[in-house]
């Protein structure tokens, strides 16, 4: 129960990543805040199965990318648990485009809640933390952010501008006991990966020298490690969770 008395907030979690942090989470004994931006009913099957292991689990609908619903996020951890020892900065979307076709609005949607949204619950996150002069932040980066991709640009500037932000913060927060460092996860099983086309899927798969696709788990032990009070030596590090795509 590494996280047990332990507040952990994690944003977009009622899917993926995100669904999967919080499930390790609760195994571990941590209090939840958690955060959806548009199904109720999804983060109401994630909140029941949180709560069977016995974790508090509480959810609020926040668009990271407004400061206003940061604030409500936040201010709920407070209320429920009175501390936030744990934040996960996991909300984010993808409009991919080439850069020729690319509307300004889809640039400005990536940047606003991947990266802004980021930058938002690391203030907020931090204003706490440093009063217990304790804390773990995990962001969300991805193999895109670490390389590049084509197609991806505003998604690429975005998850390359958390690591930046990352190691940033890590700097500035080192000697307070609070770290920050950022996962960068490849190709993994998701509503997305799992609507591509079955060639487009091996071509993918050729690329990984683990010859497989990862799955959510993966990620979330990734980041449960970095989050965990033993891991306090590690920080402004960008964590490759890829089959070794980056190497």
């Amino acid at each position: 129960m590494r996280f047990e008395g332990r507040c952990v907030v994690i944003t977009g979690a009622t899917r993926g990543i995100g669904r999967a942090c919080a499930l390790a989470f609760a195994k571990e004994g941590a209090g939840l805040v958690l955060t959806y931006a548009s199904s109720e009913k999804a983060a109401e099957e994630v909140k029941e199965e949180c709560e069977k292991t016995g974790a508090e689990t509480v959810f609020v609908k926040a668009d990271v990318s407004k400061e206003e619903d940061v604030a409500k996020v936040f201010e709920t951890a407070i209320e429920k648990f009175g501390r936030v020892d744990v934040l996960v900065n996991n909300a984010g979307i993808t409009k991919d485009n080439i850069l020729l076709r690319m509307k300004t609005e889809e640039f400005d949607d990536v940047i606003d809640t991947n990266l802004k949204g980021s930058f938002l619950c690391m203030r907020a996150a931090s204003k706490i933390m440093l009063k217990k002069r304790y804390g773990r932040i995990v962001n969300l980066s991805s193999v895109v952010g670490v390389r590049g991709n084509a197609g991806q640009l505003n998604y690429s500037a975005s998850k390359a501008g958390v690591i930046g932000m990352t190691k940033s913060l890590a700097k500035e927060l080192a000697a307070k006991n609070i770290t920050v460092n950022a996962v960068a996860p490849g190709m993994i099983e998701t509503d997305m990966t799992a609507a591509m086309p079955e060639g487009a899927r091996e071509e993918m798969k050729k690329m990984i020298p683990a010859k497989r696709i990862g799955k959510s788990e993966d990620v979330a032990r990734a980041i449960c490690f970095l989050a965990e009070e033993g891991s306090g030596y590690i920080t402004g590090q960008v964590l490759c969770v890829d089959g070794g795509m980056a190497v």
